[in-house]
């Protein structure tokens, strides 16, 4: 078993946490730049050594020699239930119950548009969507178009708030499970039996969730459950996202976007929908191949934990990280105005780092950047949520050399004043 890092914080106990890790050899599976130190898996995940030529198979064999075919002799089209069931096995959900398909935002809308058609059903007089202030914003978006077209009410509160929100007025229960600023996680079971208890949807998204901590949507008696699939599961760039529904509910209506691959028989091409049985009702419209291919790779190198233990594997060791790069931070940084905003105890926090400071935290993050280690900035957003540092600890490439280095390099940033120079002050489109 992996040991937690102790009050013991030299670069000697890091290597041997190191030495003895079981899940060491899963780093040979990616193609980590020499000389970075990457922090930033949970906003992209670095690129499998077997992707490349995954893909130009798929590029060269499948599209260029066998063109159309591919749909079927490449088994093209199967391929979002194929990738879901993949998914299905990080998040707690049966085969067949997941498809990867779209973007986030868009399969937010969907679910979405389903519970609130499920609670006109069943209880209209329910108006209200009650999420996070600090919920990633393309979500609050999306609910706040939904409420601004039919006429429902957009609750925004502090976490510490939530639970007392939940009543007869609400339909749905929108939250990210971990928070993409703080890390801070929320205990989905506690809180999705307290909205069911209430007559109230949940609706999970996994984005900083899915291949970084355990989840289990059955358990936990979810009613609806969406993510992305660039940052932990490794797929790449606009990496297509999923959708799962509960099966108690998948069957009851038409999501929204009734495209022809959510059709029952597609190649039938009748002028009038009949929606798929189970979870083939949420795809849309053709999916992309090229970028499933590239999803369904980097899946495979999160499920190669599994003989090592899986995702409760993966969970010990990232907490093992996150402690230890809390505690270095308390320990060498003391007296440069950082304050750590993720929670400290183990069952509330995800697999990343959060440090706020009054002032410079892009220019300290673009000093630190220039150094070779990669984290990334999020900007204040004037409801009192201030600018954070990040730095995403993936389990399957970082190893706690790494988080000692990190640390290290972030203490002869501030101690040296490099975030003063002219260069970092640069703002960049992504931050």
């Amino acid at each position: 078993m992996l040991l937690l890092p102790s009050m013991n914080l030299s670069l000697n106990h890091c290597e041997q946490l190191d030495a003895i890790d079981p899940l060491r050899s899963l780093r040979e599976q990616f193609a980590l730049p020499p000389g970075i130190i990457y922090l930033d898996g949970n906003s992209l995940g670095v690129l499998p050594r077997g992707t490349p030529e995954r893909l130009a198979q798929a590029v060269h064999q499948e599209w260029g020699q066998h063109l159309i075919q591919s749909w079927n002799s490449a088994g093209w089209f199967n391929l979002p239930q194929r990738v879901g069931d993949k998914i299905a096995r990080l998040i707690g959900a049966h085969p067949g119950e997941v498809v990867a398909a779209d973007s986030t935002s868009i399969n937010l809308f969907k679910v979405l548009v389903t519970a609130l058609q499920i609670t006109a059903a069943d209880a209209p007089a329910r108006r209200k969507i009650v999420s996070e202030r600090s919920n990633f914003p393309t979500d609050l978006y999306i609910a706040e178009g939904l409420c601004r077209e039919r006429g429902l009410e957009l609750v925004l509160l502090e976490a510490s708030e939530i639970e007392a929100a939940l009543t007869d007025e609400v339909a749905v229960l929108m939250l990210t499970h971990v928070n993409y600023r703080t890390g801070a996680m929320y205990d989905m079971a506690a809180l999705s039996a307290q909205a069911r208890a209430r007559g109230i949807l949940t609706v999970w998204d996994l984005a900083h969730s899915a291949g970084a901590v355990p989840v289990d949507l059955h358990a936990a008696q979810a009613d609806f459950a969406v993510g992305c699939g660039y940052k932990y599961l490794n797929g790449g760039p606009g990496a297509p996202a999923f959708v799962w529904a509960h099966p108690r509910h998948t069957d009851r209506f038409w999501q929204p976007l009734s495209g022809w691959w959510g059709h029952a028989a597609p190649f039938a091409f009748t002028p009038q929908y009949e929606p798929a049985p189970g979870i083939t009702r949420y795809q849309c419209g053709t999916q992309p191949i090229l970028s499933l291919t590239a999803l369904d790779m980097g899946l495979d190198t999160v499920l190669a934990a599994e003989p090592l233990g899986g995702m409760q594997a993966l969970r010990r060791k990232s907490l093992s990280l996150s402690r230890l790069f809390m505690d270095l931070v308390h320990a060498r940084l003391q007296g440069y105005g950082l304050e750590v905003v993720t929670p400290s105890e183990d069952a509330h926090r995800g697999s990343q780092v959060s440090l706020t400071r009054a002032r410079d935290g892009y220019t300290i993050m673009q000093a630190l950047i220039a150094r070779g280690v990669i984290g990334d900035f999020r900007a204040g957003d004037g409801h009192g949520h201030p600018d954070i540092l990040r730095f995403g600890l993936t389990p399957l490439y970082i190893g706690h050399v790494d988080v000692w280095h990190a640390v290290e390099h972030l203490r002869e940033v501030l101690e040296q004043g490099e975030w003063q120079d002219p260069r970092h002050a640069r703002q960049h489109a992504v931050t």
